[in-house]
């Protein structure tokens, strides 16, 4: 049995984002119940209420504002989910709706309390449906995109499998709309700069993310040990296709970790700042299982909090990792500045010697 996240895009789900695509929904949910009756667990991450609100309004996409795209997804989620609970009830399958922003992330009660809640509804043989909660998400709170979003409920889930669902069949050795030579791309075993660019062009103009942002989620994924494929979302048997690998651009997972605080890191907490590492340090990081020192920090760019998430990068900008800082930005510019003094010299007190300890730092590098 696998918990399978199905995430479906604006294009897949909608007619050019100006409202729902029913017939193509139901084709979507008949493989989804052909994979439950099979024994394995389902979760829809799904886009679209900005679409349905707009066909129940029957207004055309356009340029608006944020408040009217919150408007929209307010009228929207509900036929939405109401679609979606109508076409799962023609197999007898229940569906329950969750709606979260980055702060229900965030907060490690609140993602408990989400965790839970999402396993209950498995648990209860029913197709969690999911999307962010649009219509009250800001900059401030947003996970970002649904890429990200399924990515993040993947790991909350601990799934076997997540499945990016888009308007492009995955991704190409260059970008096939101006190279016909172009070919696709069926298995990522490292997602290193050289892959990363080749999303550089590849995008829908319907959705909020593009081939860039789909390698991203996918990079989440994957260090929390679930396997990804990128695949177009129109075709006959599209799901079942890409659970036989039959289709898409597939992304192999890494060694998830096995700690829930070092899960909730991955899919948690958005960083507020990054401190760039020496040779050493990043070396001692990268063979995994060390502790971020202080006299490892070269510069910081951006200021923190202790207790707040940061971002450990090596000296060329590469991420590393992110984990949970002991000492505050303030704090460890002072002991940059005062190398030669000890920690409780230079700040009255010590913490420790090291900024991040490797039992709050989740690993980025594909070495772990």
């Amino acid at each position: 049995m696998q918990t399978i996240v199905v995430k479906l895009g604006t294009s897949v789900l909608t007619n050019h984002g100006r409202g729902l695509d029913k017939a193509h929904m139901v084709d979507l949910v008949r493989q989804c119940a052909q994979l439950k009756q099979q024994g394995h667990r389902i979760i829809i991450v799904t886009s679209g209420a900005i679409a349905a609100g707009r066909e129940l309004l029957g207004r055309q996409p356009g340029t608006e504002t944020l408040a009217q795209k919150q408007m929209l997804a307010a009228i929207g989620q509900s036929q939405l989910l109401h679609t979606w609970q109508s076409l799962f009830a023609l197999y007898s399958i229940a569906v329950g709706q969750m709606l979260l922003t980055q702060a229900d992330l965030e907060n490690r009660e609140r993602y408990l309390n989400a965790r839970d809640a999402l396993l209950a509804i498995l648990q209860e043989g029913a197709v969690p449906i999911i999307n962010e909660n649009d219509a009250v998400a800001t900059t401030q709170i947003k996970v970002g995109d649904n890429d990200n979003l399924s990515a993040k409920v993947a790991i909350l889930a601990r799934a076997d499998t997540l499945l990016l669902l888009t308007d492009q069949p995955g991704l190409f050795t260059a970008d096939p709309r101006s190279h016909p030579d172009a070919e696709l791309i069926a298995e990522i075993r490292h997602i290193d700069d050289q892959v990363k660019a080749l999303a550089g062009g590849s995008g829908s103009t319907v959705g909020t993310g593009g081939m860039a942002t789909k390698l991203e989620a996918a990079s989440i994924a994957r260090h929390g040990g679930v396997d990804v494929v990128i695949s177009a979302g129109h075709g006959q048997n599209v799901i079942i296709n890409c659970l036989q690998q039959q289709t898409g651009t597939r992304v192999l997972s890494l060694k998830a970790p096995r700690r829930s605080r070092k899960l909730w890191l991955l899919a948690g907490p958005m960083s507020k700042a990054k401190v760039m590492l020496d040779g050493g340090a990043a070396a001692a990081i990268a063979k995994g299982g060390a502790s971020v020192l202080l006299v490892g920090i070269t510069q910081l760019k951006g200021p923190f909090s202790r207790g707040d998430v940061i971002t450990l990068c090596d000296e060329q900008g590469l991420n590393l990792g992110k984990g949970v800082a002991r000492y505050d930005s303030v704090a460890v510019a002072q002991l940059l500045a005062h190398k030669e003094q000890t920690i409780v010299e230079t700040l009255g007190y010590s913490n420790g010697a090291m900024l991040v300890h490797r039992d709050d730092f989740i690993n980025f590098t594909d070495s772990v």
